[in-house]
């Protein structure tokens, strides 16, 4: 394989792990980490979680408009996470469209080997979707509560495909938060 620059500063940080197709992981993760995204929480309620549930959230950019008539959206899910999971047993969830001032929402719902997500939702202000029984982010430009009409394995992910059954503009205030080169931004 050809050595550019890029090649070769990535595999000064760590061994190429190469694709059937001859493309890294490293490659891949840089190339994708120029696509600026809109930044998300995805949020659900566990209601086999103990006598009041739990309510549960992660942080995603892989999320899209795929329909409007149905009103259809799609994200994605790490395989064996807690909400890939919990949406196999459930179909209902909601999304919030974090603004620029959320940044700390978002880093806090995407950190590794986090606290439990009760703890994380106990100073966030929310309000829970009557639909979805999800919690709904306050100061999001936008929110929706959706229920799952398909589910796509997709290599390491899955692809859940939502009808929109609600959709609100709680506020009108600031710009989206995007993620763009592995670090959080604002537009402008």
């Amino acid at each position: 394989m050809l050595q550019t620059p890029l090649t070769a500063a990535l595999s000064a940080l760590a061994p190429e792990t190469p694709h059937p197709v001859g493309v890294s992981n490293d490659e891949f993760r840089a190339a994708m980490s120029r696509l600026a995204a809109g930044v998300v929480l995805v949020t659900a309620h566990d209601t086999d979680d103990g006598p009041r549930g739990e309510d549960v959230g992660m942080t995603a950019t892989a999320f899209l408009s795929v329909s409007l008539d149905p009103p259809l959206v799609l994200i994605s899910l790490r395989n064996g996470s807690r909400m890939d999971d919990l949406l196999a047993e459930q179909p209902l969830w909601a999304v919030s469209l974090l603004s620029e001032s959320q940044r700390h929402i978002a880093g806090r719902f995407a950190m590794k080997g986090r606290i439990s997500d009760r703890l994380l939702f106990e100073d966030i202000p929310y309000t829970r979707g009557e639909t979805s029984g999800a919690p709904l982010v306050g100061g999001a430009l936008a929110t929706l509560e959706c229920r799952t009409e398909q589910r796509v394995e997709a290599g390491d992910h899955t692809l859940a495909i939502g009808r929109v059954l609600t959709a609100n503009l709680p506020s009108a205030e600031g710009g989206p938060l995007t993620y763009f080169r592995g670090r959080y931004r604002q537009l402008g």
